[in-house]
């Protein structure tokens, strides 16, 4: 930027031009008292002198390191400041910043990771905590059907927060459930009931762990579980017959809450 020395002085323009920082920063500056320029055009402009200038490179300077104006101020203006012990000081705060800022650059990672895959485990892991009729395939296909769906963006912010351990936690408790399903239709539950009623409010809240689900979505779940044969088959493999089943507790369960299960959409 032009040199103070050998004019009278430069404009709150030029200054703002020549150092990178607003009009508004020098105005405010002069506010408070922090940089005020020592001249003055006859109609009040505000002209900056060579001192200046010196004041004001060292406050951005010291900005650009992180200290605030309050601190900047007292390493301006008092003699017995310590200056190293201040910059020490800020390191340390910078270096804290940039370890918070290496962990949200590896939380971003990992919720790319998810939206993409699903499921961050690998296929040894997911073995160990689905069985071994689990498919490692099966995330990628759901990826590719479901993808562009708001339950999948659900599922893959939960997927990334969650370990093997988290996992696990999460299927003994689909486990559990389905173990309650069939002792129940073993039992002769009926749809309708209140122990029917209760196992499908207990179905929603373990199905939360994945997206959360509304009652129309639960009769949307429950008649793809009876038709898809993929879903049938590991039903049927728990207790024959206990798609068809769930289906009609989740139904009964539908039409007391004013659904009619005939018309329920994925809403």
């Amino acid at each position: 930027m032009p040199d103070a020395t050998d004019i009278e002085g430069l404009t709150v323009g030029q200054v703002s031009t020549g150092l990178g920082v607003t009009v508004r920063a020098l105005h405010h500056w002069d506010e408070i008292g922090l940089a005020r320029p020592s001249l003055r055009t006859a109609a009040g402009y505000r002209l900056y002198t060579a001192d200046d200038l010196v004041r004001l490179q060292r406050i951005v300077v010291y900005r650009e390191l992180g200290l605030g104006l309050d601190r900047i101020r007292a390493v301006l203006d008092d003699a017995a400041a310590d200056v190293p012990g201040a910059l020490r000081a800020q390191r340390t705060q910078v270096a804290e910043r940039i370890d918070r800022l290496k962990e949200l650059s590896a939380g971003l990672d990992r919720m790319i990771d998810a939206h993409d895959r699903g499921l961050l485990l690998t296929v040894e892991q997911q073995a160990a905590i689905f069985g071994p009729r689990w498919n490692p395939d099966w995330p990628t296909e759901a990826r590719q059907r479901y993808g562009d769906t708001t339950q999948w963006r659900q599922y893959a912010e939960r997927s990334a927060s969650r370990g093997p351990e988290e996992w696990q936690t999460v299927t003994d408790a689909m486990t559990e459930l389905d173990r309650a399903l069939a002792d129940a239709m073993d039992a002769g539950v009926t749809p309708g009931s209140s122990e029917a009623n209760q196992l499908v409010e207990q179905h929603r809240a373990v199905f939360a762990s994945y997206f959360p689900l509304t009652r129309q979505m639960q009769v949307c779940l429950a008649r793809m579980y009876e038709a898809d044969p993929g879903f049938a088959a590991h039903y049927d493999g728990i207790r024959a017959g206990l798609a068809p089943w769930f289906r009609r507790i989740v139904d009964a369960s539908a039409r007391a809450h004013g659904i009619d299960p005939d018309t329920a959409t994925w809403q």
